[in-house]
């Protein structure tokens, strides 16, 4: 189960609409409500629903894992290599991270 942190939620919608150069107003009529609903998102007094949260995910080309601040694991399926195989592929995603 994931916990939602309003206050990183809010951050996050607050910092991308800065980086994109929109006022409240303009998310606000992009996404047809108001800029007082805008404005409490950012500030953590409620948060944006399902539809919204999918709405400004499309509009700030991220996705809503990113919005919620969940954090993901991927794993590769790595049965049917060998020890050296796997050794190369642990150093490449070791130096794709630096």
């Amino acid at each position: 189960m994931y916990s939602v942190n309003v206050k990183m939620i809010a951050d996050k919608i607050k910092d991308l609409r800065k980086t994109h150069h929109m006022t409240q107003n303009a998310l606000a009529k992009k996404l047809n409500i108001t800029r007082a609903s805008v404005n409490a998102w950012e500030q953590g007094i409620s948060v944006p629903s399902t539809q919204y949260l999918i709405e400004l995910a499309s509009i700030f080309k991220v996705s809503t894992d990113y919005l919620l601040s969940v954090k993901s694991n991927q794993a590769i399926d790595i049965s049917g290599l060998s020890s050296q195989q796997v050794a190369l592929i642990t150093e490449l995603v070791s130096e794709l991270k630096k």
